[in-house]
Protein backbone atom coordinates (compact mmCIF):
# COMPACT_ATOMS: atom_id res chain seq x y z
CA UNK A 1 0.00 0.00 0.00
CA UNK A 2 1.71 3.49 -0.94
CA UNK A 3 1.78 5.30 2.49
CA UNK A 4 1.36 9.03 -0.05
CA UNK A 5 -2.21 8.31 0.25
CA UNK A 6 -4.23 10.45 2.47
CA UNK A 7 -6.01 7.67 4.03
CA UNK A 8 -3.04 5.02 3.74
CA UNK A 9 -2.13 5.00 7.06
CA UNK A 10 -5.29 4.98 8.91
CA UNK A 11 -5.84 1.70 6.55
CA UNK A 12 -2.96 0.09 7.57
CA UNK A 13 -3.47 0.61 11.24
CA UNK A 14 -6.82 -0.88 10.72
CA UNK A 15 -5.52 -3.96 9.41
CA UNK A 16 -2.91 -4.32 11.67
CA UNK A 17 -5.57 -3.82 14.56
CA UNK A 18 -7.17 -6.61 12.94
CA UNK A 19 -4.74 -8.83 11.99
CA UNK A 20 -3.61 -8.65 15.97
CA UNK A 21 -6.79 -8.03 17.43
CA UNK A 22 -7.04 -10.43 20.43
CA UNK A 23 -3.29 -9.61 21.48
CA UNK A 24 -3.67 -5.39 21.61
CA UNK A 25 -3.67 -4.50 25.18
CA UNK A 26 -3.00 -8.06 26.35
CA UNK A 27 1.03 -7.73 24.94
CA UNK A 28 0.65 -5.93 22.11
CA UNK A 29 0.30 -1.73 20.91
CA UNK A 30 0.19 -0.89 17.73
CA UNK A 31 0.53 2.80 16.11
CA UNK A 32 0.77 2.85 12.30
CA UNK A 33 3.99 0.44 11.27
CA UNK A 34 5.55 0.29 14.85
CA UNK A 35 4.31 -2.80 16.76
CA UNK A 36 5.23 -2.66 20.40
CA UNK A 37 5.38 -6.16 22.26
CA UNK A 38 5.96 -5.94 26.03
CA UNK A 39 5.99 -9.15 28.56
CA UNK A 40 6.56 -9.57 32.23
CA UNK A 41 9.57 -12.06 32.16
CA UNK A 42 11.89 -12.94 29.02
CA UNK A 43 10.28 -16.50 28.58
CA UNK A 44 6.95 -14.69 28.35
CA UNK A 45 8.47 -12.64 25.36
CA UNK A 46 9.61 -14.62 23.40
CA UNK A 47 6.59 -16.59 23.67
CA UNK A 48 4.53 -13.64 22.71
CA UNK A 49 7.09 -12.23 19.54
CA UNK A 50 6.80 -15.68 18.28
CA UNK A 51 2.59 -15.38 18.46
CA UNK A 52 2.63 -11.36 16.87
CA UNK A 53 5.39 -12.73 14.09
CA UNK A 54 3.49 -15.78 13.60
CA UNK A 55 -0.01 -13.77 13.06
CA UNK A 56 1.62 -11.10 11.07
CA UNK A 57 3.30 -14.05 8.62
CA UNK A 58 -0.39 -16.04 8.25
CA UNK A 59 -1.77 -12.83 7.02
CA UNK A 60 1.30 -12.08 4.54
CA UNK A 61 2.27 -9.24 7.05
CA UNK A 62 6.12 -8.91 6.61
CA UNK A 63 8.60 -7.10 8.75
CA UNK A 64 12.36 -6.23 7.92
CA UNK A 65 14.50 -7.08 10.69
CA UNK A 66 17.40 -4.44 10.03
CA UNK A 67 14.00 -2.09 11.55
CA UNK A 68 13.28 -4.33 14.00
CA UNK A 69 14.70 -4.53 17.94
CA UNK A 70 14.45 -7.52 19.70
CA UNK A 71 14.48 -8.23 23.34
CA UNK A 72 15.91 -4.61 24.68
CA UNK A 73 15.16 -3.17 28.06
CA UNK A 74 14.49 0.51 26.60
CA UNK A 75 12.36 1.46 23.80
CA UNK A 76 11.51 4.97 22.23
CA UNK A 77 8.21 4.88 21.68
CA UNK A 78 5.26 8.26 20.49
CA UNK A 79 7.77 10.19 22.64
CA UNK A 80 8.04 8.52 25.88
CA UNK A 81 10.94 6.20 27.24
CA UNK A 82 9.96 2.86 28.38
CA UNK A 83 11.77 0.97 30.74
CA UNK A 84 10.69 -1.97 33.35
CA UNK A 85 7.45 -0.73 34.33
CA UNK A 86 8.55 3.13 33.81
CA UNK A 87 7.21 5.81 32.27
CA UNK A 88 9.20 9.22 30.65
CA UNK A 89 9.10 11.62 27.96
CA UNK A 90 11.68 11.44 25.72
CA UNK A 91 14.95 13.59 26.52
CA UNK A 92 14.91 14.76 22.93
CA UNK A 93 10.99 15.95 23.45
CA UNK A 94 12.36 17.44 26.80
CA UNK A 95 14.86 19.44 25.11
CA UNK A 96 12.84 20.49 22.34
CA UNK A 97 10.33 22.68 25.15
CA UNK A 98 13.18 23.51 27.40
CA UNK A 99 14.78 25.57 24.14
CA UNK A 100 11.46 26.55 22.75
CA UNK A 101 12.46 30.43 21.85
CA UNK A 102 9.05 32.58 23.49
CA UNK A 103 5.95 32.47 21.23
CA UNK A 104 5.90 35.85 19.14
CA UNK A 105 1.99 35.28 17.71
CA UNK A 106 -0.91 33.47 18.88
CA UNK A 107 -0.41 30.17 16.34
CA UNK A 108 3.19 29.70 17.64
CA UNK A 109 1.53 29.52 21.50
CA UNK A 110 -0.60 27.23 19.87
CA UNK A 111 1.94 25.19 18.65
CA UNK A 112 3.99 25.14 22.19
CA UNK A 113 0.62 24.17 24.27
CA UNK A 114 -0.34 21.36 21.55
CA UNK A 115 3.05 19.94 22.25
CA UNK A 116 3.13 20.76 25.42
CA UNK A 117 -0.27 19.10 26.13
CA UNK A 118 0.74 15.92 25.14
CA UNK A 119 2.93 15.46 27.73
CA UNK A 120 0.87 16.86 30.79
CA UNK A 121 0.73 14.11 32.89
CA UNK A 122 3.55 14.33 33.80
CA UNK A 123 3.64 18.33 34.45
CA UNK A 124 1.73 18.62 38.32
CA UNK A 125 -1.44 20.91 37.88
CA UNK A 126 -0.45 21.66 34.16
CA UNK A 127 -3.89 23.69 33.61
CA UNK A 128 -3.13 26.06 36.00
CA UNK A 129 0.19 26.69 35.34
CA UNK A 130 -0.95 27.48 31.66
CA UNK A 131 -3.98 28.98 32.10
CA UNK A 132 -2.42 32.71 30.95
CA UNK A 133 -1.38 30.93 27.93
CA UNK A 134 -4.29 28.96 27.16
CA UNK A 135 -6.33 32.61 27.56
CA UNK A 136 -4.05 34.15 24.97
CA UNK A 137 -5.21 31.70 22.05
CA UNK A 138 -8.52 32.87 22.29
CA UNK A 139 -9.55 34.92 18.97
CA UNK A 140 -11.41 37.00 21.28
CA UNK A 141 -8.59 38.36 23.14
CA UNK A 142 -5.86 40.64 21.73
CA UNK A 143 -2.42 38.54 21.59
CA UNK A 144 -0.31 40.75 23.67
CA UNK A 145 2.75 38.40 25.60
CA UNK A 146 2.43 39.90 29.55
CA UNK A 147 4.51 39.17 31.88
CA UNK A 148 2.39 36.64 33.36
CA UNK A 149 2.27 34.92 30.09
CA UNK A 150 5.82 34.79 30.03
CA UNK A 151 6.20 33.68 34.00
CA UNK A 152 3.78 30.76 32.64
CA UNK A 153 5.68 30.13 30.09
CA UNK A 154 8.94 29.80 31.62
CA UNK A 155 7.16 27.68 34.75
CA UNK A 156 6.44 25.01 32.12
CA UNK A 157 9.73 24.93 30.70
CA UNK A 158 11.29 24.22 33.76
CA UNK A 159 8.52 21.75 35.14
CA UNK A 160 9.08 19.76 31.53
CA UNK A 161 12.79 20.03 32.69
CA UNK A 162 12.25 18.76 36.16
CA UNK A 163 9.32 15.88 34.87
CA UNK A 164 9.08 13.13 37.11
CA UNK A 165 9.51 9.54 36.22
CA UNK A 166 6.20 7.50 36.20
CA UNK A 167 5.68 4.12 37.60
CA UNK A 168 3.73 1.32 36.84
CA UNK A 169 1.24 1.19 39.98
CA UNK A 170 2.24 -1.64 42.83
CA UNK A 171 -1.24 -3.31 43.79
CA UNK A 172 0.11 -3.84 47.44
CA UNK A 173 0.54 -0.71 48.56
CA UNK A 174 -1.81 1.68 49.28
CA UNK A 175 -2.85 4.22 46.96
CA UNK A 176 -3.38 8.48 47.14
CA UNK A 177 -5.71 10.40 45.49
CA UNK A 178 -5.59 14.20 44.99
CA UNK A 179 -8.38 15.86 43.42
CA UNK A 180 -8.50 19.78 42.90
CA UNK A 181 -10.89 22.34 41.08
CA UNK A 182 -10.52 25.84 40.24
CA UNK A 183 -12.10 28.76 37.69
CA UNK A 184 -9.65 27.68 35.56
CA UNK A 185 -9.11 23.35 35.57
CA UNK A 186 -10.20 20.42 37.06
CA UNK A 187 -7.74 17.73 38.40
CA UNK A 188 -6.79 14.54 39.88
CA UNK A 189 -3.80 12.42 40.58
CA UNK A 190 -3.42 8.62 41.68
CA UNK A 191 0.14 8.02 43.27
CA UNK A 192 1.72 5.79 45.59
Amino acid sequence: MPFGLTNAPAVFQSLVNSVLGDFLNRFVTVYLDDILIFSKTPEQHVQHVRAVLQRLLENRLYVKAEKCEFHVPTVKFLGFVIEGGRLRADPEKVQAVTEWPTPATRKQLQRFLGFANFYRRFIRNFSQVAAPLTQLTSVNRTFVWSPEAESAFQTLKRRFADAPILHQPDPQRQFTLEVDASDTGVGAVLSQ
